[in-house]
């Protein structure tokens, strides 16, 4: 495997894209967590939803590259190294994160298709309703078990930074720099 290694750190790509998911894995939660400050059927609250949307489409879009960098390069060393249990709890930690970056994207277009919503920011069509199968109820169903990942994703997410912040400030190895 090549090696993508800037000295200790993860290249500027994998850094980077690292960085702008973060951000928008943010903005999406941010949104849908003011979705319901705004009146039913105002138009702040279709681009509030939209820009849910639109930020996990590009998460959708960017994890892919992330995904392909990951198994490509391999990643700097942590210094001092980890032990055996360590690195399989991070191992699975990163997974899950990845599948949840996969999953809930697919999970928001499908809710979006089955259920017959085209996707409007600001007066544009970003998505249009490109099923020809419609199925409210299943639509509802979609979305609840993307509500409830969504939940289930906090704390992983949650676990990935305590993870390194304790790295920084307790085991006191490289893990959050090589990242930033």
């Amino acid at each position: 495997m090549a090696t993508t290694v800037t000295g200790m750190r993860y290249a500027a790509s994998r850094r980077w894209l690292h960085w702008i998911i973060f951000g928008l894995v943010l903005l999406a939660y941010l949104c849908i967590n003011v979705f319901d400050l705004f009146p039913k059927g105002s138009a702040a609250r279709s681009n509030v939803l939209a820009a849910h949307f639109t930020a996990g489409l590009a998460v959708l879009l960017l994890v892919l590259p992330r995904l392909w960098l990951r198994a490509r390069h391999d990643p700097p060393p942590i210094v001092p190294p980890l032990n055996l249990w360590m690195k399989r709890l991070s191992m699975g930690t990163h997974w899950a994160l990845y599948l949840f970056l996969l999953a809930q994207p697919i999970l928001g277009i499908l809710a979006t298709q089955i259920g017959g919503k085209p996707v409007n920011l600001f007066g544009f069509t970003l998505l249009p309703v490109l099923s020809s199968y419609i199925d409210k109820d299943l639509s509802e169903q979609i979305e609840e078990i993307h509500a409830t990942l969504g939940t289930v994703f906090y704390y992983v997410i949650g676990l990935h930074i305590s993870a390194a912040l304790w790295h920084y400030f307790y085991r006191r190895d490289n893990t959050l720099q090589r990242m930033v």
